[in-house]
């Protein structure tokens, strides 16, 4: 295995985690920026207000997504790990 194989199943790699997080991250985004205007247009100023919503919504998004997650994980295992065991 050169170093360009090497560089490109870790591009993968990451590629794929990046896939695999960016459902969570984005709703963690966007709730976060919900709740901080909810807060800026009320003056409640409430540490909870901003950590319940985002860890419910969170959890939620990954329940739904994570069918989706495990079958990314599943390919990149199929078309990246199988393949250099086997030497394809």
């Amino acid at each position: 295995m050169t170093e360009v194989e090497i560089a490109d199943i870790f591009r993968q790699f990451m590629w794929t985690a990046v896939w695999m997080g960016a459902p969570i991250i984005g709703t963690a985004l966007v709730v976060g920026i919900v709740v901080g205007l909810f807060q800026a247009l009320t003056s409640i100023q409430e540490l909870t207000l901003t950590f319940a919503p985002k860890l419910l919504m969170m959890l939620l998004v990954f329940w739904l997504t994570a069918g989706h997650m495990a079958r990314l994980l599943a390919n990149i295992f199929d078309s990246v790990v199988i393949a250099t065991i086997a030497g394809v």
